[in-house]
């Protein structure tokens, strides 16, 4: 009971700061989104700019929660404190732990939609990393591949006017969609290796 409770409270106060910043963030980057939302999986995205969540946020709408994933060490600086604790799911990366997917289990059977972006970090040139693919064969939910296309640079630089940004959200698929083709006796760390890329690789063809 309290955990729905709790729940139900995260579920009105997103709606309430979504719905703040929608107006802000349709001015700024004039968005536009192409594309349906499913019903439920794991919203998958190049992480480009602390822009992309917010985004990601006024795309899928108010009344659509999307619970992220974020690294403990978000919690030191305190403007993003208060926003992790209260919306999303946090996970120590370099140290993941059973503890760790327990309440992203959790999160996943209460939300509807979990957010997670594969590279990890927005620094450019990074590597996927497989927890995407591991969560998504341990919870058993389809990937929701989404690209944010922006034109002109981004993530935003101080200027007059930010670029314009499409959210583009392509039809979702399963580990199993990813894997087709591999051999089943490749190593575990290659397999995982190959299934990251493979999911990038859908993601930036959007």
């Amino acid at each position: 009971m309290r955990a729905w409770l709790a729940d139900r409270i995260r579920d009105v106060l997103y709606a309430f700061f979504v719905g703040l910043a929608t107006p802000v963030i349709w001015a700024l980057f004039r968005l536009s989104v192409r594309g349906r939302i499913p019903p439920r999986g794991i919203v998958v995205a190049p992480h480009r700019s602390y822009w992309d969540i917010p985004i990601l946020c006024v795309a899928f709408g108010p009344h659509r929660r999307i619970v992220f994933l974020a690294r403990h060490g978000l919690l030191r600086n305190p403007a993003f404190a208060p926003f992790v604790w209260g919306f999303a799911v946090v996970i120590h990366r370099e140290d993941f732990s059973v503890g760790d997917f327990r309440k992203t289990r959790a999160a996943a059977k209460r939300a509807r939609w979990l957010g997670i972006f594969p590279e990890g970090t927005t620094r450019p040139g990074a590597k996927p990393k497989p927890g995407a693919v591991r969560f998504a064969e341990q919870l058993g939910l389809p990937f929701i591949p989404v690209r944010l296309v922006a034109r002109g640079p981004y993530p935003p630089r101080p200027r007059w006017r930010f670029p314009k940004v499409e959210v583009r959200i392509g039809e979702p698929f399963t580990v199993a969609d990813l894997a087709g083709d591999l051999p089943p006796d490749l190593p575990r760390p290659e397999r995982y290796r190959l299934l990251a890329q493979r999911l990038m690789d859908r993601v930036l063809s959007l």
